[in-house]
């Protein structure tokens, strides 16, 4: 029997992702082609009424000027919206999900969503920022989180009189709404973003598989899972605590064994560690699989191919921005992931020739 996963993460409709297929799943899952599995219906469900909040926002003009208190203490006073930089992209998705969108000017080499956003032009990397290309673009608002650098472009944005605001970038379950609250409020849009923020926060909670649910109640219904970030040969890491990950891993119904491991931001890939930790599924962005050449170039990297996921094909690759992002979408990508995990138990569960 085949025992490789199809991991379709194509989230339908507008919310549309860069997602790609890694696997196929035969056992007990109903066939092969397209989207007709409950997880797909699952999302589409589940992501039409937050869609339908970006997509008619209520109506807000940006009240300014405004006054903000960012991450690092420091106040700043917004005083118009017309030029907005996002220098994050799961930032620019903020903007445009809060109904700004065409006051964003450029963003950085990480923004994909929406199209429009990946479509504008390009400053260079969130963390590799030049303050002269930056203020070629003229901007009356930058917006950024912790990741944005080096600290010497950012300090130079500042002196030439540019309002830098930096924004929560916590990873857990609320950290997406503190980031649209924060970005709202700079635009001027408090009301905006608590609205869309509350929605998003109704839907992580309905998304997340509860404590006592079949998928969480003993070993065997907890799928082990790695989460790795790979660029080539050049990075190749496990993700721990600091990532988006591991609490999306949690509230799916699964364990991250980076946790037992002690990796708290991340580290490299170890054969040693990673065989002992015997991970039933690897999360990978999809960037990054394909820099790697997909499912079979992955599985040659430091044992990974001898783990109980390579060996059974359970491979789950996301588009990089939703699953790293923490941004309006994350309610469908942990929706994804808890329907994606629930297919690996029953692949466990239906065919005695899958490792446990």
């Amino acid at each position: 029997m085949d025992k490789n996963l199809i991991t379709n993460n194509l989230i339908t409709g507008r919310l549309a992702a860069q997602v790609l297929c890694v696997a196929l799943l035969v056992c007990g899952l109903g066939g092969c082609g397209g989207q007709s599995s409950s997880a797909t219906d699952s999302l589409v469900a589940q992501g039409a009424s937050a869609q339908d909040v970006q997509d008619e926002p209520t109506p807000q003009a940006p009240m300014l000027p405004v006054s903000v208190v960012d991450e690092t203490g420091a106040e700043i006073t917004i005083d118009s919206t017309e030029r907005i930089i996002p220098l994050d992209g799961t930032v620019a998705e903020v903007v445009f999900a809060l109904g700004m969108g065409d006051n964003v000017v450029a963003t950085d080499l990480s923004a994909t969503y929406p199209p429009e956003a990946d479509a504008l032009p390009e400053i260079g990397y969130q963390r590799a920022l030049s303050a002269e290309t930056v203020a070629s673009f003229a901007p009356t608002l930058l917006l950024a989180t912790d990741i944005a650098g080096p600290p010497e472009a950012l300090d130079d944005m500042r002196r030439l009189g540019y309002p830098l605001v930096i924004v929560p970038n916590e990873a857990t379950p609320a950290g997406a709404g503190q980031k649209i609250r924060a970005v709202a409020n700079a635009l001027g849009m408090s009301e905006r973003g608590q609205e869309v923020a509350a929605a998003l926060d109704a839907a992580i909670a309905e998304a997340s598989v509860p404590s006592n649910s079949e998928l969480a109640d003993s070993d065997l219904g907890r799928p082990r899972v790695l989460a790795l970030y790979v660029r080539g040969s050049t990075a190749q890491l496990v993700l721990g605590e600091s990532a988006n990950t591991r609490w999306l891993i949690h509230a799916a119904g699964g364990v991250d064994v980076s946790e037992a491991m002690g990796i708290a931001d991340s580290a490299p890939i170890s054969a040693e560690a990673i065989l002992a930790a015997a991970p039933d599924v690897l999360v990978v962005p999809a960037v990054g699989l394909e820099s790697v050449g997909g499912v079979e170039g992955l599985l040659e990297i430091g044992g990974l191919g001898q783990t109980p996921a390579g060996q059974n094909g359970h491979v789950l690759a996301y588009d990089d921005q939703l699953l790293l992002g923490n941004g309006p979408r994350t309610a469908e990508m942990l929706a994804q992931l808890r329907d994606d995990l629930r297919a690996v138990v029953v692949a466990k569960t239906t065919d005695p020739k899958e490792d446990s």
